[in-house]
């Protein structure tokens, strides 16, 4: 008889497995920037497509070569900075000492409380150490069907007097996708996953269906474990809601940043997405969600150095 082995179902690399608070995914680290200009930028997922491009990756056996590549759509209306968040180094971290907005749009105010004296001037800059973007996407360009905008606190790179001068300067006004990122950058992809609702163990896990002589159940479990210790132990695969997680995808390549959207819009629209009317940018293979999910992109934390830093040249797109 050969050896059994039999490993277990699903992974434990997330663990516990939580659903996401809000839609919109959340950022905990930012790296190190020595130019003064935002960190992150939201867009919605309008769908994928397939592109033809010259090959540049230096040492790939296609080089020079045209090549199919699978691409997300990624539709990037321009973000309104709407304030700013200062924040003081303390023992137990960065603490937000105050914020500051400018000129609120009525919509504003069903995401965060406002108070009805707004602080009309910059702290002084001895108060705090650092500070952060407050932007949102706007009723009038987000897709059909999402009411409320998208709300993110966004670092800024430079040093602290250039922060200061940089937040000034943006402050009230539109942030472009072309103000972040350009094509050829790496950025990491912060979503939130499909919600998949209450599923049971073998699509949830993957754990194989029983036999048809089985009893009680076949598309289950035969055991939730030994007699001692008298509990379940958290590995023991049990149905539950599935999906909706929080997901990072490190080093997704820019492949185009385009202005028009009818270069990536089919005549009928993207399926259950619509029309591309706002900037939009083809990210390399692809990406958490459904359609019209937002989902943040940020400078790359661990970015690959074996990317080429060029995008290569699209020579056709599907539609």
């Amino acid at each position: 008889m050969g050896n059994i082995r039999h490993p277990r179902r699903g992974s434990l690399q997330y663990w516990p497995r939580k659903r996401a608070k809000h839609s919109l995914a959340r950022v905990r680290s930012w790296i190190a920037e020595s130019k003064a200009k935002p960190l992150a930028f939201i867009g919605y997922k309008a769908g994928m497509t397939h592109l033809m491009l010259t090959d540049n990756r230096p040492k790939s056996l296609t080089k020079g070569e045209s090549i199919a590549v699978p691409s997300t759509i990624i539709e990037c209306p321009p973000l309104k900075v709407a304030g700013l968040a200062f924040y003081k180094m303390t023992m137990n971290g960065l603490q937000k000492v105050t914020s500051l907005i400018s000129n609120p749009e009525k919509h504003l105010s069903r995401l965060i409380p406002l108070a009805k004296k707004q602080p009309k001037e910059f702290p002084a800059p001895e108060t705090f150490d650092d500070l952060r973007l407050l932007v949102h996407t706007t009723t009038e360009s987000i897709p059909a069907g999402t009411k409320k905008p998208k709300l993110l606190e966004v670092a800024i790179g430079g040093t602290k007097d250039e922060k200061i001068k940089y937040a000034q300067s943006l402050l009230g006004k539109e942030l472009a996708i072309t103000d972040v990122f350009d094509p050829g950058n790496q950025v990491d992809v912060r979503g939130i996953t499909k919600g998949k609702g209450f599923q049971g163990t073998v699509k949830r896990y993957g754990v194989p269906v029983r036999q048809h002589k089985a009893e009680k159940t076949k598309r289950g479990i035969a055991t939730l474990g030994s007699w001692t210790p008298k509990r379940v132990e958290f590995t023991v695969a049990q149905p539950g809601r599935m999906g909706y997680h929080l997901r990072t995808e490190y080093n997704k390549q820019i492949l185009k940043i385009g202005t028009k959207g009818s270069e990536v819009t089919p005549a009928g629209g993207i399926t259950k997405y619509g029309l591309v009317r706002n900037s939009y940018l083809l990210l390399k293979g692809s990406v958490m969600g459904p359609r019209k999910r937002a989902v943040v992109m940020t400078a790359p934390y661990r970015p690959n150095y074996k990317v080429p830093k060029d995008a290569p040249e699209i020579t056709y797109i599907s539609k």
